[in-house]
């Protein structure tokens, strides 16, 4: 029994200083973001490392009234209705969690209703339930973030919103990425692409349509507005924006279709299937952001990879920063996608391949 008694034990703050090798005090400070605690990063993920160890879970009430503080961190989701799932941001969420609970912090999700309706943000920060927030799926001007930059509350957000605001984002290259479709493509021997994309405003969309415009440039191709088709989030848009597509004429139909997002293309390549065409062979079709289903799909689908871990920790990094009260040597992080190559574009697996322009 008391083996059993032992054994049950909860892990202390000494217990985690013991593994560690370092003081209760300096356990603390790890634990509770001390400002201007100048403790080395290598013996903070030692501590780190002990905590999740020992599965140590420190008295979050008791801490909170010790001082006057939170371990809370806010992410606010629009109105789920009508709403379609998005893999990047779900593997987002997870990612940030687990960067966060390393560091002694936990995520309060909430729904904000309508896009525009910020005063959540402002009453759970300034009746001291959350010590910061994380934002995600940025809008061009987006007024969350214009919001927490005027009232001085600490964030750090996924995604851009307006190049003459100073504020701490990670984003992925979403220029570099489309333009490494477009060369692809064009490699290929594609002339005539298509892209289907989000409606105006969308900040993500902003940037993948602009490397879109710059692949198509670099080898004398000015786009051809009859070639992009705009709708929601939705595998709908991509069955309507394929559809639209290739009724155009013969002549100036598209060999191959960019789509800014996998969703988007599960429906254009079932409209091309369904149009008689063999996507891969008769058609080119890719996707972005390559979620799980990308691989699986027939044709498995062309697709770029976003380095979403690796996003996840530089925002997780850029909040605690602040909340540290650290000085931050950056403003933005800007990281770079990654091409994946499938049967849908290249139904050989090799760049070698090349297609006919029909005249």
């Amino acid at each position: 029994m008391k083996e059993e008694s032992k054994s049950a034990r909860r892990p202390s703050m000494s217990d985690v200083a013991r593994r560690a090798g370092v003081s209760q005090t300096t356990v603390s400070f790890i634990l509770n973001d001390t400002p201007g605690s100048s403790i080395p990063q290598e013996t903070r993920e030692r501590v780190l490392a002990a905590v999740r160890e020992l599965q140590y879970r420190p008295n979050v009430s008791a801490r909170n009234l010790r001082t006057q503080s939170t371990n809370l961190i806010g992410y606010g989701f629009d109105d789920p209705a009508g709403v379609t799932s998005h893999p990047i941001l779900d593997r987002f969420l997870y990612a940030t969690i687990l960067s966060l609970e390393s560091a002694g912090y936990h995520l309060l999700t909430f729904v904000t209703g309508e896009r525009n309706d910020i005063s959540i943000y402002q009453d759970l920060y300034r009746r001291g339930q959350v010590a910061g927030f994380v934002v995600a799926n940025t809008n061009d001007d987006d007024p969350r973030i214009a919001c927490l930059i005027e009232d001085g509350i600490p964030f750090a957000a996924f995604g851009r919103a307006n190049d003459t605001w100073s504020f701490p984002w990670v984003d992925v290259d979403g220029a570099s990425g489309m333009q490494q479709v477009i060369g692809h493509l064009i490699a290929a021997g594609h002339r005539r692409i298509g892209l289907i994309t989000w409606p105006s405003g969308s900040k993500a969309g902003s940037h993948r349509e602009s490397g879109y415009a710059a692949g198509l440039a670099a080898v004398g191709i000015a786009p051809d507005n009859d070639l992009i088709f705009r709708g929601e989030h939705a595998i709908q848009t991509g069955v309507e924006g394929m559809a639209a597509l290739l009724a155009l004429p013969a002549g100036r139909r598209p060999t191959a279709v960019a789509c800014v997002s996998d969703l988007i293309a599960v429906g254009a390549v079932n409209a091309a299937a369904s149009a008689g065409l063999r996507v891969g062979q008769d058609i080119a079709v890719t996707g972005y952001d390559d979620s799980p289903q990308a691989q699986f799909l027939h044709p498995p689908l062309t697709s770029v990879r976003q380095p979403v871990e690796a996003v996840s920790r530089e925002v997780v990094r850029l909040l605690l920063t602040q909340l540290r009260q650290e000085t931050h040597d950056t403003q933005g992080v800007l990281l770079a996608p990654e091409l994946v190559i499938r049967q849908s574009s290249d139904p050989d697996h090799s760049a070698n391949n090349r297609w006919r322009t029909s005249p």
